[in-house]
Parts: C-alpha cells; sequence; structure tokens
C-alpha cells in the first residue's frame, strides 16, 4: 500500500477548457491544433489594415494641386496652411472615436468594428474625391475618421489570433500593411490624380475623370475597400462570449473608470486538475504606468511620422526656387511606390529576426538614432538634379520608411503585452485617441511649417527646408529619449499575459507528480508568482510537492 501511495502519476498542470458555441475558444482551439504558420489569417489581417491606411495619406501628393484649384489661398505660400487642415481632419475625427469604438469592440467583437471601418472606406473616401470645395474636403475626411476606428481593435484580434511564437509576425503584419499603406496610398495618388492632363488619350477633359480630377484614385482605393469589406464576413470573431468571461469583457469599461473590485474564486474539480482562480479586480488603464508610457513614446513617433509624410510631399511637388524638387505627382508616386515594395521585403524577411535579437525597445531607439542624420541630408538633395537625385532620393525615402515601421512595431508590442486580453480594445482604443490627436496635429503643424519655411530662404539660421527638417529631427530625438527609463516602463509578461501564457503552453507543461491519491485533484494551477499567493497555504504545499517531485520532467 506504501508503495501504491507513492505510485507517480502524470499530471499536466495546465488544462484549456473550451465552451461550446463560443468563437473566441473556437479560435483557441484551433491555435492548439494548428501550430504551423497561418498563412491565411495573416493575409486577411494584412488587407484589412492595408484598406484603412490607404485613404489615410493617398491625398497627400496632390493635396498641393487640389488646395490650388480650390481657389483659398491668396499665395502660393499659404498652400501648405490649408492643406494641413484637410489633412488633419481625418484623424481628429478618428481622436474622438476611437475609445468609443475599442469600448464596442470589448462588448460586442472585434469583427463588426472592423467591417464597419472598412465600408466607411467604401462611402466617405469616395465622395472626398468628388469634393468641389475646401469644406467639402475638410468634412468627408472628418467623417472618414470618425467611423473608421479599427486599428485600435485590429492590434487585439492580431494578438489573440496567433500563438505567442507568432504574434512578433502577427503585429509586424499590421505594421508592415499600415506602413505600407501609408506609402502605396500616396502612390496611387501620385500616378491616378490629373488623369486627363496626365493621359490625355486615355482620358478626355470633358469626363467624369476630367471634371473631377481627383477622383480616380479614391474610387481606386473605394473599390478595393469593397472588396476587403465582402471578405472580412468571413473573419472569425476572437471575443469569448460564454458567461464566464462576461465579467471580464466588462472590465474595459470599469479599467477607465476605476480600479475597486471584489475578489472571489472558483474550484473546477477534474481527474487531473482542480483550478483556483480570482476573479480579478479591473485594472485601472490610465494609472497602468507600462502601457501609458508607451502610448506616450507612440504618440511623439505618430506625430513626427505624420508630420513628415505631410512635408515630404509639399517639399517634393513644390518649385525649385522655393527649395523644393519641383517634381510632378506622377514621380512623387514612383519614389513611393519603390519605398512601399523595401518596406514589405522588410518587414517580412527581417524585422521579426532583429526583434527577437535585440528586443522591441532596442530595435525602436536603434532605428531612431539612425533617422536623425538621415532627415538632416533631406536640404540637400533639391541641390541635385537628374538620375543623381533620383537614385538617392529613393534610397533615402526607403531608408526613412524602414526606420519608421521599425519604431512602431516595437511599440505596438509593448502595448499589447501592457493589459490582459480583455482590456485590449479599450487599451488599444486609449492608444488610437491620443495618437490620432497627434496625428491630427502633424499634418497641420507641418503644413504650417513647410510653409513658414518658404517664406524665409534667405535666412541666417537654417534657412528655408533646413529649419523645416532640423523641426522634424527635435520631434525624433524626444522621442528616442523618452525610450529609456525611468520614462518608458516595459510590462512583466508574467503578470500581463497570465491567461495567454495558460492557453500557450497547455500542452508543454506537464509535470510527474509524486502525491498521494487522495490528493490528486488538489494540484493548483500556478503560472506565476502572483496567482501562487493567492492559493491557500494547503495548496501551496501541495503544489510545491508537485514542483519539487516533477522538475526532471519539466
Amino acid at each position: 500500500m506504501a508503495a501504491a501511495a507513492e505510485e507517480e502519476y502524470t499530471v499536466p498542470l495546465l488544462k484549456k477548457q473550451y465552451y461550446e458555441n463560443c468563437p473566441g475558444c473556437k479560435v483557441d482551439e484551433q491555435k492548439e491544433l494548428k501550430r504551423g504558420l497561418p498563412i491565411r489569417e495573416f493575409l486577411s489581417i494584412w488587407t484589412v489594415v492595408l484598406c484603412t491606411a490607404l485613404p489615410i495619406s493617398s491625398l497627400f501628393p496632390y493635396l498641393y494641386f487640389m488646395i490650388r484649384d480650390f481657389n483659398i489661398a491668396e499665395k502660393e505660400e499659404d498652400i501648405g496652411y490649408y492643406a494641413g487642415y484637410v489633412g488633419s481632419s481625418f484623424m481628429f475625427g478618428r481622436a474622438l472615436t476611437s475609445v468609443f469604438w475599442g469600448l464596442v469592440a470589448d462588448r460586442y467583437g472585434r469583427k463588426p468594428v472592423i467591417l464597419l471601418g472598412t465600408s466607411s472606406v467604401v462611402i466617405f473616401n469616395t465622395i472626398f474625391g468628388l469634393s468641389v470645395n475646401f469644406w467639402m474636403a475638410v468634412i468627408t475626411r472628418f467623417l472618414l475618421g470618425c467611423l473608421n476606428g479599427l486599428l485600435g481593435p485590429i492590434k487585439a484580434y492580431a494578438s489573440e489570433l496567433f500563438r505567442a511564437e507568432h504574434q512578433a509576425l502577427g503585429l509586424s503584419t499590421i505594421s508592415t500593411a499600415w506602413g505600407i499603406g501609408l506609402i502605396i496610398g500616396p502612390a496611387l495618388g501620385g500616378f491616378l490624380a490629373q488623369p486627363a492632363e496626365k493621359y490625355p488619350t486615355v482620358v478626355s477633359k470633358d469626363s467624369l475623370f476630367g471634371r473631377f480630377p481627383y477622383f480616380l484614385p479614391s474610387l481606386a482605393i473605394s473599390v478595393f475597400a469593397v472588396g476587403v469589406t465582402i471578405a472580412s464576413f468571413w473573419l472569425p470573431e476572437t471575443l469569448h462570449n460564454h458567461k464566464k468571461n462576461r465579467a471580464a469583457r466588462d472590465d474595459s469599461y470599469d479599467a477607465l473608470e476605476t480600479a475597486s473590485g471584489e475578489g472571489g474564486s472558483k474550484e473546477y474539480d477534474g481527474n487531473t486538475v482542480a483550478i483556483i482562480e480570482q476573479k480579478k479586480q479591473p485594472a485601472n488603464l490610465l494609472r497602468n504606468w507600462p502601457l501609458m508610457s508607451s502610448i506616450m513614446v507612440y504618440c511623439i513617433f505618430s506625430l513626427h511620422d505624420m508630420a513628415y509624410t505631410e512635408i515630404f510631399s509639399l517639399w517634393a511637388v513644390s518649385p525649385r526656387k522655393l527649395g523644393g524638387l519641383g517634381y510632378s505627382t506622377q514621380n512623387v508616386g514612383e519614389v513611393l511606390a519603390v519605398s512601399g515594395f523595401g518596406l514589405l521585403v522588410f518587414q517580412l524577411a527581417l524585422y521579426p529576426y532583429a526583434e527577437r535579437l535585440l528586443g522591441p525597445v532596442m530595435v525602436s531607439r536603434i532605428a531612431g538614432v539612425l533617422s536623425i542624420p538621415l532627415l538632416a541630408s533631406y536640404p540637400f538633395l533639391s541641390k541635385l538634379s537628374g538620375f543623381s537625385l533620383m537614385v538617392l532620393l529613393n534610397c533615402a525615402s526607403v531608408l526613412k520608411n524602414l526606420l519608421s515601421v521599425s519604431i512602431i512595431t516595437g511599440l505596438f508590442m509593448l502595448q499589447n503585452n501592457a493589459v490582459e486580453q480583455h482590456q485590449r480594445g479599450a487599451a488599444n482604443g486609449i492608444a488610437m485617441t491620443a495618437m490620432s490627436l497627434f496625428k491630427a496635429a502633424g499634418p497641420a503643424g507641418g503644413g504650417s511649417l513647410f510653409s513658414w519655411g518658404e517664406t524665409r530662404q534667405d535666412a541666417a539660421f537654417l534657412p528655408g527646408n533646413q529649419m523645416v527638417f532640423f523641426v522634424l529631427n527635435v520631434v525624433e530625438a524626444i522621442g528616442v529619449l523618452f525610450t529609456f527609463k525611468p520614462f518608458l516602463a516595459q510590462p512583466r509578461a508574467a503578470e500581463c499575459n497570465q491567461a495567454e501564457k495558460a492557453t500557450e503552453f497547455d500542452s508543454k507543461l506537464t509535470a510527474r507528480a509524486r502525491v498521494q491519491p487522495t490528493k490528486s485533484n488538489q494540484i493548483t494551477k500556478c503560472l506565476d508568482v502572483e496567482s501562487f499567493k493567492r492559493v491557500s497555504q494547503d495548496q501551496r504545499s501541495v503544489f510545491s510537492n508537485c514542483r519539487n517531485g516533477g522538475k526532471q520532467s519539466l
């Protein structure tokens, strides 16, 4: 009998329970069954994010000419001011509604927000292309921003759809699609705007595209959005809807207001595992310093990137007498198309390895530091011409966009790791609101800065566009500085991703435990020190015996 009492039992420490008719559980079960690279899911998320990103900056190559055709600017130097307001209206609208869409995603699911976001591109981006005056352009862009709040929920969606070992690539997919959209969008705008002037043998001046010279790029993006919207109906929902998690879903609401709550515990008996769980107190996201510090750094770099996007397009098409390159919209489109291809190759082939080797924070720091001397060289490119200008400008544009997307990807990862699954929609909504406010200031500030720079061509200190790119570098340097301690706090994965760890390592963590047969149902699941402290003293001793007896098996 004593020998029987010492009999060894193979006990899996972690056991995932799946609920019937719960879409989130179905996704979790599929993740356990399919451990390979989920190519179809990557492509689905990639196209959704690309659809959202394309209209954001597609107008920049032709915005200078659109404002000129509206006849609202009294002087040529004032065009940048009005262009900045049109560019900012989208981000201002998104800033007002991002938290709301994050809460909706946590309450009703990620998929409805995704469908609404892609549908808004179909409607309002099309109307924007038909704008006949300044205020029509501003209002349609504002409404597009208000209804296009899926970037926050899609980041939560990606972290829930992919296994832990694929999450870096999943979030890299989002930032890649986002970055490529912000590059290919302007490329489309550059190639397709003013088609009656560029392709007179194909498009006549009396045709629809001749009377509305900026409608074709908007229509092309909207047609793509129609296809993405239809395909999105087949996307799986990742939000859990069973009763056990219903209270957890409400935490994203409570987290915005309070940190108070009552704890409880539930015990589940089974042949192999007894799971002791406590209902967690809803965390106050605004007091979550790892989350808030990463959002603040994210906002600084977002301000810089949006201002850079506006300034680059204005600088490229402005006359050489004002320090610009004198490019056409088609020339700008060619440069940005090359940048988009280079970005795609880098993010899919190289970034995941760099992130594993250096970590997301170090990659962001290195990318930020390298951007500073690169931007400082931009004003001197206007002194070149011909083939040398084309080669150097393409190289600089590719490198700048690679560095920018590397920074944003690392910050995406920090934000998602700072909260648990049921609060990611709300957390990303906060990030989107703050980022959108900064991005709204980016085009307006960038346009004003560019117009001011053009008026000081003969200044003694940093004349013309040298001052413009100097100010961009100051913002970049502030962002790099804020990636260091004590400002940026990195989340502890054990605390922030408890639920994900339980799911991902379920099949890996097993122990051969020597326990009394009568106590075999008291083995406690404990993922980290904090969880361990919540278990009763008797259960702690049983768990310690399990660990000590089975550490060779681990």
